[in-house]
Order: C-alpha cells, then sequence, then structure tokens
C-alpha cells in the first residue's frame, strides 16, 4: 500500500486540480484491497473534504449487483433466462413498442413480436432506454412531469419499447426491471435480497437502497458543471428509504465496499462470508455476446450527460451485465476486462487477467465531464505503472 499511495494519490489530486470537485478511488486484487484514497471535498459549499469512506450514490454501478442477485436466482432454478420475464412479473408483458410519438405528445404501440426474457433484461437488448440518452424518452419524460397523479419511479418504468425484444442492444432501464423480478421470485424486497446474499457475505457495511443516519454522516454531494463552467451543488434531495428499489441505478454505497463486491467476480464467486457465485456462473457470465453492437450514446438531455462513446476505435461487447473490452488498453486493462460506469461520472473495470480490479468514483454531472474522464485514465495509467 505504501509504495502505491504516493502515484496514485497524485492522480487523484491531479483530477481534483482538473475541475473535478472530489473524488474517491480504489484498487484490489483477488484477496484483499490494496490501496483506497479521497482528494477534493465532498461538498463545495461546506468544503468538508472527501475522504476513504465517503458515501456516494452508486447509480448505474448498481446494474452489476443486481446482475449477480439475478444469476443467483438462475441457479437456484429461480429464473430461466429464456422464459417469458411476465411469468415472474406479469407487468412487464404489459409493456408495448412505440410506433409513433406526435408532436402534441399522443403515443401510439404496438405489441411486441416476442417477449422480453431475463436474458434480454441483463443484455440489454429488451428495447428499453434512458431519456438522457434518447430524445423520445425525454419527451415521455417530459410529459409525465406534468402530470401530478403520476409515481415518478413507477411511471418512469411504463416506458414503451423503442424496438422489438431481441433485436439489438439499446442500453436503459432494462435492470431496473431485473431487480423486480428478483424482488418477486424471492418474495423479499430488493434491499434485503441483496444484504442477506450479497452484502453480507462480503462484508459490505455501508451499501443500502436505504441511507441511514450513520452513512448520511458521510454522504457526499451531488455536483453540475454549470455552462459557464462553474461547479456547484444539486439541490435534488436524497430520501432515507426509496419509493421503489430501483436495481439499474438505487444505490449508495462506498468504495471499499464496492472493491469488496468486486473480488467476487475477479475471483471465482467466494466472499469471505460465504459463496455468491459458483465458479461455473462466473465463468460463462464473463464472456461477451457476440454480435451486439455497443452503440453510442446521445445527449438527449444536456444538464446530465454529455455524447457518449465507449472506447472509440477499440472491439466492446457485452457480458452479464458489464462491457467487455475485447482490446488490451494501452497502458491500462488487459484485453476481457468487464467494466461499467455511473451517471455521476463513476466507473469500475475488473481485469480478471491481471488479478485487478479498480473503481475510481466522482459525484459529478453530467456524465462523462471531460475532467472526470481525464482523472479517470491517469488514474488507470498510474495503477498500471506501479503494479507492472
Amino acid at each position: 500500500m505504501t509504495t502505491l499511495d504516493g502515484p496514485l494519490r497524485a492522480a487523484l489530486e491531479a483530477a481534483v486540480t482538473g475541475g473535478v470537485p472530489g473524488v474517491v478511488a480504489g484498487v484490489t486484487d483477488a484477496a484483499a484491497t490494496r490501496w483506497v484514497g479521497a482528494a477534493g471535498v465532498r461538498s463545495v459549499e461546506s468544503g468538508e473534504p472527501a475522504a476513504s469512506d465517503s458515501v456516494i450514490a452508486l447509480q448505474s454501478a448498481t446494474k452489476a449487483v443486481t446482475a449477480t442477485a439475478a444469476l443467483q436466482c438462475v441457479e437456484d432454478g429461480l429464473i430461466d433466462l429464456d422464459a417469458p420475464a411476465r411469468e415472474y412479473l406479469p407487468a412487464i408483458g404489459e409493456l408495448q413498442v412505440l410506433e409513433e410519438l406526435g408532436d402534441d405528445g399522443t403515443v401510439r404501440t404496438r405489441p411486441p413480436v416476442r417477449e422480453i426474457t431475463s436474458r434480454m433484461l441483463l443484455l440489454h437488448t429488451a428495447g428499453l432506454a434512458y431519456d438522457m440518452f434518447d430524445a423520445r424518452y425525454a419527451a415521455l419524460a417530459r410529459a409525465r412531469m406534468r402530470d401530478p397523479s403520476a409515481t415518478p419511479l413507477w411511471a418512469s418504468l411504463q416506458a414503451p419499447l423503442l424496438h422489438d425484444p431481441g433485436e439489438r442492444w439499446t442500453y436503459g432501464i432494462s435492470m431496473d426491471w431485473m431487480g423486480l423480478v428478483v424482488a418477486a421470485v424471492r418474495g423479499q424486497r430488493l434491499e434485503d435480497v441483496f444484504r442477506e446474499r450479497i452484502f453480507e457475505p462480503c462484508g459490505m457495511t455501508s451499501t443500502s437502497f436505504d441511507v441511514t443516519p450513520a452513512m448520511r454522516e458521510r454522504l457526499s454531494a451531488l455536483h453540475r458543471r454549470g455552462r459557464d463552467g462553474q461547479v456547484m451543488v444539486s439541490q435534488a434531495s436524497v430520501p432515507d428509504t426509496p419509493e421503489l428499489d430501483m436495481g439499474g441505478q438505487g444505490l449508495y454505497g462506498t468504495v471499499p465496499d464496492y472493491l469488496a463486491f468486486l473480488r467476487v467476480w475477479l475471483g471465482d464467486g467466494s466472499a469471505p462470508g460465504g459463496r455468491v457465485l459458483r465458479p461455473e456462473t462466473i465463468a460463462w457470465a464473463v464472456r461477451g455476446v457476440p454480435g451486439l453492437e455497443i452503440t453510442p450514446f446521445a445527449a438527449a438531455i444536456p444538464a446530465l450527460t454529455r455524447e457518449v462513446e465507449f472506447f472509440p476505435g477499440m472491439r466492446k461487447s457485452w457480458a452479464y451485465s458489464f462491457l467487455v473490452n475485447d482490446d488490451d488498453l494501452p497502458g491500462g486493462r488487459r484485453a476481457g476486462s468487464l467494466t461499467w460506469t455511473g451517471l455521476a461520472n463513476i466507473a469500475y473495470w475488473v481485469d480478471r487477467a491481471s488479478g485487478v480490479a479498480a473503481v475510481w468514483a466522482a459525484q459529478l454531472l453530467p456524465y462523462f465531464d471531460p475532467a472526470a474522464v481525464a482523472g479517470l485514465h491517469e488514474f488507470e495509467r498510474a495503477v498500471y505503472r506501479e503494479l507492472g
């Protein structure tokens, strides 16, 4: 840890100097955390320093946890990946395919030609999108906001499919539905499924959909970079308990906790408190599925995201449920590495070939902020320089 501290801390401080208000990051091997550090502040208003145990909104880093819980259900015979998902959760069978969205907000839909399966949800081929990345979904979201009777989170899941299930890769709210499927087949709140089957075996004591008083004391503020480049604290409030456990985006947690979770995927599926996944499940779940084109993201809501393209010019695929680098990254992770990100510029990777996993976590919008992207890349290069 001592040899890593100087170079990795310098990489975090460089990100702060470059315009990221605060960042927490860490590195682990299959056995234990190698290094965790922080730089900058938890809030530009309070000036409180970021710390290794700062609590952050994990956002789409939640998806890997939900995928793990879903694969546990497959192991236990509770979910058949190729059965219609409506058999476990009838509401998902009500989704229709969008045919036309009028200028006045009217929607014309049709039934899908095939049913959504859990495999499609895990692979993001169900046809579900996100409003920040698709103008049609953004228009539908604006219409929902004008309806005072709508329950925000549940209403957001009722968005129509953009194409027939299984047709192509479209990143979106599939994992929120997958979380509902897991909760339904377990007969429990998703929070309880995660705690009993993932958090407790991994020793994750500060990760939850619920923000407890102890977590709130360490909660990092969500920041936004305005058009003028200035960073301010978002005024969005964080409830103690969510309206709905959203398996695609809802967890809060710490970098040390998330590193403990990543060790499940870096190794053979085991954890200090018991096995989380079987080795044979890990073996097939980490392989990218041939034929899925991972497409760039548009910026339908510029306040939330910039245009995004992952690893331009390099081969990539999608696994259960991670982006897979099919080429080595120069100076960084090896081919076959698993990765994904969270909206507020959170990123992780699992490099099974090198025996290294890492997390780099800011709390800054919009997504793919240039300073955050540069900070992540410099941190990754520093990790591999120091670990050889």
